[in-house]
């Protein structure tokens, strides 16, 4: 019980929210354990009362992004109510004002990626989690569809959403969420979308 109660401390939601500012603003490598004490005003031995090291900081962070992505998604599909063509129209939106806001600076698993590419790390197993459930819903969203190559479908839709997140550095909004609508729909194929 204890355990449970100092992972969700408010200090060590002040280390999150100052590794999450830090991280995505500089990177993961860039930004030392003493750049994150520093901003949340703290000291070592508090950070490491709560994380044993950096990476699992990092890892921290990583699940705290998936979990702001997974709730968004959930409530795109909440919101299309069964309509895949309605879903993908919510997370079209969702996608081109998020890729294009001031500050964006790409996925941060994407980036994660670059910076961890040892499939063996923590950080770089987190990302591989996070993207399997990414690709797992995309199927599950997709399986009333009856579409016969849904994981691959799934995995083409991973690879329009990873797209969208670099076409955020170079257009628009409205520019990003069509051309990923308008991707998606044709990999699940013509007439597919629409039904229920």
């Amino acid at each position: 019980m204890r355990m449970i109660s100092s992972m969700n401390s408010p200090m060590r939601e002040r280390l999150l929210e100052a590794a999450s500012e830090l991280f995505y603003a500089h990177g993961l490598r860039a930004v030392s354990v003493d750049k994150v004490i520093d901003l949340a005003a703290t000291t070592k031995v508090t950070f490491y009362r709560h994380f044993k090291s950096k990476d699992d900081l990092v890892v921290a962070y990583l699940e705290r992004r998936a979990q702001l992505e997974r709730d968004g998604i959930g409530e795109a599909i909440k919101q299309g109510d069964g309509d895949v063509d309605a879903t993908l129209r919510v997370i079209s939106e969702a996608i081109g004002i998020i890729a294009c806001a001031p500050g964006f600076r790409g996925c941060p698993f994407i980036n994660a990626a670059a910076e961890y590419p040892d499939p063996d790390s923590p950080i770089r197993k987190a990302v591989n989690a996070h993207r399997h459930w990414n690709k797992t819903t995309f199927e599950q969203l997709i399986a009333p569809l009856g579409i016969t190559n849904a994981a691959d479908v799934a995995d083409d839709l991973m690879l329009i959403r990873d797209g969208a997140m670099v076409a955020g550095y170079l257009d628009q909004p409205a520019t990003v969420a069509a051309s990923f609508l308008r991707s998606s729909q044709a990999v699940i194929g013509p007439g597919n979308s629409a039904r229920r």
